[in-house]
């Protein structure tokens, strides 16, 4: 006798993802939701009082807060289904970000905010909590620190070697160190050295004096964030 097997509604949805709804707690995905944006709001506070530049971007704030939510909700999703984990690497690894970085202290938050998403979703509160409070107060004391190691890039147009000698003589004793990038000569507008200097204390008198001196026409000193001097 042939059995004829019979697949009705109920039958789909028993190894349907529905079976799955209830792997996740709802206490559990309100409290770590919770602490993710608490702990994005902390870091995106973090980042406006260290925040170097000169224009502030907001939305920069806003997406690492955004990140620590949403790494929060797929290790959430990873932890509840180890075949899911298998599928949600596959899927992020096709995720590129075009977004230029315009300082390296940017990308220290970005970690972080997906680091405390990641260690939240596990369920380790207290190291995300305390590893971030650490990692808060570490960025403050450094990152605001001011320092006369920052390196400059200073120009100077002047006319002979004559000139030149009293120039080297007054940056070498009025800087820490220095180091000559580049010189350009010309018929026309004289000679144009460019000098990276890292300045002994944090004042800069001594480029007054450069460009009193007799022969000097031009000189500008500006900060420099490329190469820096070993």
């Amino acid at each position: 006798m042939n059995t004829t097997n019979t697949i009705n509604f109920s039958d789909i949805f028993k190894s349907s993802f529905l079976n799955k709804v209830g792997s996740i707690s709802a206490v559990d995905m309100i409290i770590a939701l919770g602490l993710a944006f608490v702990l994005g709001l902390f870091i995106m506070t973090i980042y406006k009082k260290t925040f170097k530049g000169v224009m502030y971007s907001p939305s920069f704030g806003v997406a690492l807060m955004s990140l620590t939510l949403i790494t929060t909700l797929i290790i959430l999703a990873v932890t509840s289904n180890v075949v899911l984990s298998l599928g949600m690497v596959g899927a992020l690894s096709i995720v590129r970000f075009r977004s230029a970085i315009k300082e390296p202290i940017d990308i220290a938050f970005l970690f972080w905010s997906i680091s405390g998403g990641i260690v939240l979703g596990a369920g380790l509160i207290p190291l995300a909590i305390f590893g971030s409070i650490f990692i808060g107060i570490v960025m403050v004391l450094f990152v605001n620190k001011k320092s006369n190691e920052t390196p400059y890039i200073m120009v100077v147009n002047y006319e002979d070697n004559e000139c030149e000698k009293d120039i080297l003589d007054i940056i070498n004793n009025k800087v820490q160190k220095y180091l000559i990038k580049s010189k350009t000569a010309s018929k026309y507008s004289g000679i144009e050295l460019t000098v990276e200097i890292r300045l002994k204390e944090i004042t800069t008198d001594f480029i007054n004096e450069l460009s009193s001196l007799k022969g000097v026409s031009n000189v500008v000193m500006v900060s420099y964030n490329g190469d820096y001097m070993g």
